[in-house]
């Protein structure tokens, strides 16, 4: 088991989280941007719009659409600092640290492989 296991398995057990899937579009710029790109995205919206201590419109400051990672974003309860603090045990009012920032990103990454490759998550 790898430490990501637990927490995609509590997403697992939500209705909500788990209606989120990546549409055609969204796979297409996977597939045309690359892994590194897309974890390059991921890295400067975490760090823009989440890392902050007090994000600017914390609780819907990421979109619900228009980019992979925003979809997967609210899929695995990153997309802002209550989830944050709920489903990941980060507290909201302290900037995350780079390995928090970290962490976000690889949470991110995997739900991305699964979509993209049809693995479990």
């Amino acid at each position: 088991m790898t430490s990501l296991d637990p927490v995609f398995q509590r997403l697992a057990r939500s209705s909500f989280r788990m209606r989120f899937r990546l549409g055609p579009k969204e796979r297409q710029y996977c597939i045309d941007k690359g892994p590194e790109t897309i974890t390059r995205h991921a890295e400067d919206f975490i760090a823009k719009r989440l890392a902050p201590a007090e994000p600017n419109n914390d609780g819907k400051q990421t979109p619900m659409r228009g980019h992979p990672v925003f979809i997967a974003q609210h899929a695995t309860a990153t997309c802002c600092r209550g989830c944050l603090a709920k489903w990941h045990n980060i507290p909201a009012g302290t900037a995350l640290s780079a390995e928090q920032q970290q962490y976000v990103v690889a949470v991110i990454y995997r739900w991305l492989t699964v979509q993209m490759t049809g693995a479990s998550g």
